[in-house]
């Protein structure tokens, strides 16, 4: 297998839309639309849309894990490791009157111990032969801060390149062994502690988590400011492109998909980050976490690159 996700807190993402959003009275929504969501999910639906070969695993219990399970089967393949607690929803609404969205999401499946050790197992059965193995999204509760440094001790011992995309503790509680990390420009500052309200900021804070030994690679999101890659040695910002925008969620996810394609199929890393910015595009322009159109990125990495060679 080419990519390994691993997803902690999957969830079952729910999108629908209503005309104003305000207090007490009801609001009429239109037909809710379902997707399978969770960061490693996102991400191994971008690489599988791409034609790269991705299996994703995960968290699932109840019959909300029972369907999140089923809807990500029909676009890629699963191994969902069965836990007590039901999978989570997440419940996103736009309001058509502003075009603003909101979004809800409410706490993951709390996990045992022994639950957090299948999944380790599965990754470390799945991942023995994986160009790259991809850990993606939040902890949920029970599950310890340091967990995602586990993950990368596990790839570290099995010789496969981790790309790891979190926030908050879990990624303060990172020490070594990432290959690539891929926080917002947020989540970065969050991590050094304090704001980062320029370029040289962002590279310092960034060279700072290489320096420690955390990542070989920072490639930071900046949002509408595009993205910028960081390495011990250099550092570059790509443009962002600019698209109407139907759906936020999930194209954070799209980026890290589209980098490791890239990646796997040997681009450097320039044209990789270039491919992510391409599926990142792509899916804002989805409803709900719909994943961009192949055909949608194809042209938009050709628009940056001049090339849609690797893309097949």
């Amino acid at each position: 297998m080419s990519i390994v996700t691993l997803t902690m807190n999957p969830a079952v993402d729910i999108a629908t839309r209503t005309l104003g959003i305000v207090p007490t009275d009801k609001m009429r929504c239109s037909t809710p639309r379902f997707d399978p969501g969770g960061g490693g999910i996102n991400v191994a639906r971008t690489a599988v849309a791409l034609g790269e070969p991705a299996i994703a695993i995960f968290p699932a219990g109840g019959h909300t894990g029972q369907f999140l399970t089923e809807m990500a089967r029909a676009t890629v393949p699963v191994q969902a490791v069965p836990v007590a607690e039901p999978t989570r929803e997440s419940f996103s609404v736009t309001d058509t009157g502003s075009d603003q969205q909101y979004r809800f999401v409410f706490p993951g499946a709390r996990l045992t111990p022994a639950e957090q050790h299948r999944c380790l197992s599965a990754v470390e059965r799945a991942a023995r032969d994986a160009r790259y193995l991809v850990a993606s999204g939040s902890l949920p509760p029970g599950v310890p801060e340091t967990y995602f440094q586990q993950v990368a001790d596990l790839a570290g011992a099995l010789g496969v390149p981790l790309i790891l995309d979190t926030s908050g503790a879990s990624l303060r509680a990172l020490r070594r062994g990432v290959y690539l990390l891929k926080p917002s420009v947020r989540e970065l500052a969050d991590c050094v502690g304090h704001p980062l309200p320029d370029r040289a900021d962002q590279v310092a804070a960034a060279r700072e988590l290489i320096a420690a030994g955390v990542a070989q690679i920072v490639v930071v999101s900046l949002g509408a400011a595009g993205a910028l890659t960081v390495t011990a040695t250099g550092d570059e910002w790509f443009a962002p492109i600019t698209v109407p925008v139907r759906s936020g969620i999930g194209a954070g996810d799209a980026m890290v998909g589209g980098l490791t394609v890239g990646l796997a199929r040997g681009l450097d890393l320039g044209d990789a980050v270039r491919l992510g910015i391409a599926a990142a595009t792509a899916t804002l322009t989805t409803p709900g976490t719909g994943m961009g159109l192949p055909s949608r990125i194809r042209e938009l990495y050709h628009d940056l690159t001049g090339s849609t060679t690797v893309l097949g």
